[in-house]
């Protein structure tokens, strides 16, 4: 039983907030109400986690040596010894052939994306976490399939900037500024992660990587990059087409992504925080109820 519940811990489930973004599609496709889509967002959200969960079972088991000089990360239970080598494999390649299976049955676009993901995550796993700048693109790119992944469950086609009208049947629109803004979203967090990790004590054996960094260097790609959250989820709010969904009112939401963003900073520069974006977010207060008011603001103009 303990090795079994060092392979759940493994899969690390503090990290599956991030595939909460699976449940925007329903909610800003204003189908909240759908039980039935609401349900087949769940199951998405479910095969999200295991597929993460693959990755990170994958990802310790490449980085073994130096996640035992790690201060925290040679706690994990394959570092630790905790997850025998046997069931790790075993439990890596029933979770990874399990999801992708569950994916398919829940559509093509759906597998297609979920299948992307999965390999995008082994490619930044084997090469890309190794590169500057693209590192933090692999990242933000995952945040980006995970949204898509939340529309793909719901329609046949899949639509970026066509108004009402020019869509073939069966389409789900995606907004382009809510891509653009995911993406910058997750630039911002990934580089502040990169800034915290590099304060830790043999940082850059841990993750060869950072050498190419330097808290200066970090300090500017934080800043441009929560400019361009700031300025397009600013113009999502204001495009004629959500505006005519969802009503003046979503204005307001961005006096909560504006202090979300500020939050971030204070905790950043502050208290030397933000080396874990998901733990962060489940033990910061003030930061939580940021979020729960631009998700009570949200579902009320979704729901007008």
């Amino acid at each position: 039983m303990k090795a079994f519940l060092a392979l759940l811990e493994a899969l690390r489930p503090k990290q599956w907030t991030k595939n909460l973004l699976l449940f925007f599609g329903v909610v800003f496709a204003q189908k909240a109400g759908d039980m039935g889509l609401v349900a087949k967002s769940g199951e998405g959200f479910l095969i999200f986690c295991l597929l993460s969960g693959a990755i990170y079972l994958f990802n310790d088991r490449l980085d073994l040596e130096r996640d035992r000089i790690h201060p925290v990360k040679k706690n994990r239970p394959l570092a630790s010894g905790r997850l025998p080598e046997g069931l790790f494999r075993v439990g890596f390649v029933l979770i990874t052939l399990g999801s992708l299976a569950w994916s398919w049955t829940l559509g093509r676009n759906f597998f297609i994306v979920a299948l992307t993901f999965f390999l995008l995550n082994l490619l930044y796993t084997l090469w890309l976490k190794h590169q500057v700048i693209l590192d933090v693109f692999g990242i933000a790119t995952n945040f980006v399939l995970r949204a898509v992944a939340g529309v793909a469950l719901m329609a046949e086609h899949l639509v970026t900037g066509i108004e009402n009208g020019g869509a073939p049947a069966g389409s789900a629109f995606l907004s382009p500024w809510l891509l653009v803004t995911t993406f910058f979203g997750a630039l911002f967090l990934a580089f502040a992660k990169r800034r915290g990790e590099l304060q830790l004590d043999h940082a850059k054996k841990h993750r060869s990587v950072l050498v190419f960094y330097s808290p200066r260097l970090l300090d500017q790609l934080l800043t441009l990059s929560a400019g361009v959250v700031l300025l397009t989820y600013a113009l999502y709010t204001l495009w004629p087409a959500t505006v005519h969904r969802l009503g003046q009112d979503i204005i307001i939401s961005n006096l909560f992504v504006t202090y979300g963003i500020m939050r971030y900073f204070y905790l950043v520069y502050r208290e030397n925080q933000g080396s874990d974006p998901s733990e962060l977010l489940l033990k910061d207060r003030p930061l939580e109820v940021g979020v729960l008011l631009w998700v009570i603001t949200v579902f009320i103009c979704v729901g007008n």
